[in-house]
């Protein structure tokens, strides 16, 4: 089973164990989030505003990037606003990763996440 991020809708769509549907993402602005298929880990952070752990999906000499609850630590930049925002545009914040509703990520943890991640 596949994991399905849309750049073009700003969605990440997923199908497994009862738990299907398409959802709202932040994508990376600054820094595009990568284009291809990944292998999804589930990583522990200690890093704050990240909920304790992130499902990393690729690395680079510069970063890790990953799917993980929307980041909430800098109240100006409105992520959980841009989140719900109908204009895929305003999805476009983050520093490369994919921010989820809190929700989504739980249901993604149950059914998917150790399946493939595809990002086109």
């Amino acid at each position: 089973m596949s994991v399905i991020v849309n750049l073009a809708l700003a969605t990440i769509c997923f199908a497994s164990h009862g738990n299907e549907g398409c959802y709202p993402v932040l994508l990376g602005k600054k820094t595009p989030t990568p284009v291809g298929q990944f292998q999804m880990i589930r990583r522990v952070t200690a890093d704050p505003g990240y909920g304790g752990d992130v499902i990393q999906f690729y690395e680079d000499e510069k970063q890790v990037y990953a799917i993980h609850r929307v980041w909430l630590l800098k109240p100006e930049q409105k992520r959980q606003e841009r989140l719900k925002s109908k204009n895929v545009k305003d999805h476009f914040i983050s520093s490369g990763c994919i921010n989820v509703d809190p929700e989504v990520y739980e249901k993604l943890l149950d059914c998917c996440s150790n399946d493939t991640l595809v990002v086109k």
